[in-house]
Order: structure tokens, then sequence, then C-alpha cells
């Protein structure tokens, strides 16, 4: 017959262990961590919960709602933008688009007036380029560094030497409807519109298959709204600059 051991009063017996020391990982489990009350919401105030979701892309001005009207720029083909109107329109533009990480390269006849805000753009860092014209080289943009490309280049812009490739957008500006204008518009994915003349307005309306009303209000837009259209889609904005922008570019026009 087996004798069964005893242990001294006080002492552990072989079944009972001691608690995991404070900061020891637990097998499996990690580091025990703090306990905080779960996050419950009543049913009934379920309708209540909002998340401001929308797309992604560089905000140019607010809707008729005072909602924010956003254009997706970098597409995994390239996006061709054409802006009749000035070149401070131009500018916010490059701006917002380097803030949302993409790198903006200008191609322009007038590099004095795009010099300051390439300095002033990157905080140090070199995210908008100036170029002349017909000197912009292969941008290398990917879907993690997209491309912008702003041609700045008159009524009558030399014919690009850039490849066209993906995450790669190019926004040629027109201060005004030029020879060229046809042919850029008929093949632009996305045209943008500041104030024009009547004469200005009726060509708009014929290319880009715009309803008469909105042809005719072209005219009389003030110096902070803009038209844009797509082959579907089309939406009057009012571009709202921010202190920063004000600072660096003055108050919206559309002549420079």
């Amino acid at each position: 017959m087996t004798t069964p051991r005893t242990t001294p009063p006080g002492t552990p017996g072989p079944a009972a262990s001691a608690p995991p020391a404070a900061g020891r990982a637990r097998a499996g489990f990690g580091l025990i961590g703090p306990r905080r009350d779960r996050h419950v919401l009543p049913v009934e105030q379920l309708a209540a919960l909002s998340l401001p979701l929308g797309d992604d892309g560089v905000v140019v001005g607010v809707d008729a709602k005072r909602q924010p009207a956003v254009l997706g720029l970098f597409r995994p083909a390239q996006l061709d933008v054409v802006v009749i109107g000035s070149v401070w329109t131009a500018q916010v533009l490059a701006l917002r688009t380097a803030g949302t990480g993409a790198r903006v390269a200008v191609e322009t006849a007038r590099p004095q007036a795009w010099t300051g805000l390439a300095q002033a753009a990157g905080g140090g860092q070199q995210c908008m380029t100036v170029h002349d014209v017909k000197q912009v080289g292969p941008q290398g943009a990917s879907v993690a560094s997209p491309v912008l490309v702003v041609r700045d280049c008159g009524m009558r812009p030399p014919r690009s030497r850039l490849a066209p490739g993906p995450w790669q957008s190019v926004l040629t500006l027109l201060p005004f409807l030029g020879p060229t204008a046809p042919r850029l518009l008929e093949h632009a994915g996305m045209v943008g519109i500041q104030r024009v003349s009547p004469e200005e307005a009726a060509v708009l309306g014929r290319i880009l298959g715009l309803p008469r009303v909105q042809a005719e209000a072209l005219p009389s837009l003030g110096d902070d709204m803009m038209l844009w259209c797509t082959t579907t889609h089309r939406k009057l904005v009012k571009m709202v600059p921010t202190d920063i922008e004000t600072g660096l570019l003055g108050s919206p026009r559309r002549l420079d």
C-alpha cells in the first residue's frame, strides 16, 4: 500500500497554480490588456448612425447642396482633362492634387507664374516641378505614385510629347477657345469651364452636348463658379479657396 503524500498546511498542492505575473504573456493570448466597457448602441438609435464616406480624389468646390464636389483624377488608364479658365484655377487644382500625395509636373510657357507655387507646394519636398514647353520627360507614374501633368501652353498648345500611361492624368489649360480646342474637347474625359463669351458657349454646347439652359448660363458665371462635364454627368460647383490658397494665389478669378 502506498502512503499518501502530505504537504504542510498553507503550501499549495500540485493542482494549484500561481496567478500570472503582471505583464507576463498568457500562452496563445498575449498580454492581459485593460478592461473596458463594450460600445453599445440601442437599436432605436441605429438610424442616426452615419459615416462620412465618399469618392476619393481632389475637391474642386461645393455643389448646390453645399456638398464637396470631388474629381477622381487617377485611373488605370490615362485621363485627359481640359480646363477653360484662368491659371488661378489650374494652380488651385495642382496644389490640391499635390496635397493628396500625387506628383505634379507643369509644362508652361510662363514659368514665372508657377515657380513660386512649386517652391511653396512641397514644404521642402519636390512634389511639383516646372518644365519648359516640350521639355517634360517620362514621369514614371504608378498606382503608388500617380502624376498630374499640367499643360499651360496658351490657346494653341502643341501636341504633347509625353507618352500616355496608367495613373497619369494630363490637364490642359485653355484661357479661351482656340483652333485646337475642338480636338482637345472631343478627346477629353473631363472638361471644366469657367465664364466664357456667348459665342464660345454656343461652341461648347454643341461639342459637349450641353442642355440649352446650361450653355446659356456659361457667359454669366461668377469668377468662383465652374461647370464640370463628363460624357454622362454635369455639375456646377463653387470654388472655395482655403486661407492658404488665398494667401498664395489670391481670390478666384477668371482672367489672369
